[in-house]
């Protein structure tokens, strides 16, 4: 038969509720996309909402939290073939839990594929970094995927990282290249992420942004760079900037000048008339009460997560790992844990 694969997060840091759980965003897409047959709350057995660090320092026990991932763990295998773990960065996120990745895997008896940063030098520092936490747990590193590439660098990154790690006697699995619809959010998730409030353009909140514009120059100036899905983002109070933004998206001029959206910061609306014309133009846009410098700085920070209805995004997730993975050289290592029941965990 084919194999049976399951998935869990251990432990998650990004969640979402979910009924009357809290649940890892990442857990919750791999259950949408790929219909995997284990109870979500099994996929993520252990998830950190804000304040549950101090909570855990100031009066938690490791042993409920272990005890609760190998509970979900054992009932996810009882008809799996294969068990793919998801980390929730370096080998050692989760110390301050008592819960560190590395730990977690030593916990679950899984060896671990590193998935590391782009670049020459920094990938291979990072990962045998990581390496010497896991092996201090004794846990075997199978190997390494590099990701996002920047793509013009490509074939030189490719050849040296596969050629650094060689010497260091880690096997690469994977090589893959930036692709920046993958990193490009929707206006729904950054509105989500720093809580703004809507006023208008409710429709149009599935738009991607590729590019930020922070609003601090004179209308004639901004012009020249609102261009390419530009979100823009600038005090509520400057009427003249949200004017040239909503010019740009009049019919005929739209097809050079392209603004998705705007955030208006200070906590500032906008005057009466051009909050009409927001309205009528139906273009996204909401109020946040931090400064422009913040909100900027909060926008460029964020973690864009996969979400099930990102189709575009999750096709071509598949067709880079397709391309860029070698999944069959993971399962050929893998083959000494097969037939027996096999865990990966991935960091």
């Amino acid at each position: 038969h084919l194999p049976r694969v399951r998935y869990m997060k251990p432990v998650g840091q990004q969640v979402k509720q979910i009924g009357d759980h809290q649940i890892d965003k990442d857990a919750s897409l791999m259950q949408d996309v790929f219909h995997i047959g284990t109870h979500l709350y099994d996929m993520s057995p252990v998830a950190i909402p804000r304040g549950f660090t101090q909570e855990y320092i100031l009066h938690g026990t490791v042993n409920p939290l272990k005890e609760k991932i190998l509970s979900a763990y054992h009932r996810a295998c009882q008809d799996a073939d294969f068990m793919v773990l998801e980390g929730t960065g370096h080998a050692g996120v989760g110390s301050v839990l008592d819960l560190s990745n590395a730990a977690v895997a030593k916990l679950l008896d899984a060896p671990v594929i590193i998935v590391t940063c782009a670049g020459i030098g920094r990938p291979i520092d990072e990962v045998m970094l990581n390496k010497a936490v896991f092996d201090n747990h004794n846990v075997k590193v199978l190997g390494v995927i590099v990701n996002k590439v920047i793509p013009e660098k490509f074939d030189k990154i490719n050849d040296m990282v596969r050629l650094g790690f060689q010497r260091k006697g880690i096997e690469t699995f994977g090589v893959v290249p930036y692709y920046p619809l993958l990193s490009n959010p929707t206006l729904r998730q950054l509105q989500e992420d720093i809580q703004g409030e809507l006023i208008s353009g409710e429709s149009g909140l599935e738009n991607v942004v590729k590019k930020i514009l922070v609003g601090a120059m004179p209308p004639h100036t901004a012009l020249d760079y609102l261009v390419g899905d530009v979100l823009l983002i600038t005090p509520g109070n400057r009427d003249d900037l949200i004017l040239a933004a909503l010019t740009c998206n009049l019919p005929g001029i739209k097809d050079d000048y392209n603004v998705q959206g705007i955030i208006l910061t200070g906590g500032l609306w906008p005057n009466r008339t051009v909050l009409k014309l927001l309205k009528q133009t139906h273009t996204p846009a909401m109020i946040v009460n931090e400064d422009t410098f913040i909100t900027a700085q909060k926008v460029h920070n964020l973690i864009i997560k996969i979400r099930p209805e990102d189709k575009e995004k999750i096709n071509t997730v598949k067709k880079m790992v397709k391309q860029y993975v070698n999944v069959e050289a993971i399962l050929e290592l893998l083959k000494e844990f097969i037939p027996h029941f096999a865990s990966l965990s991935v960091y």
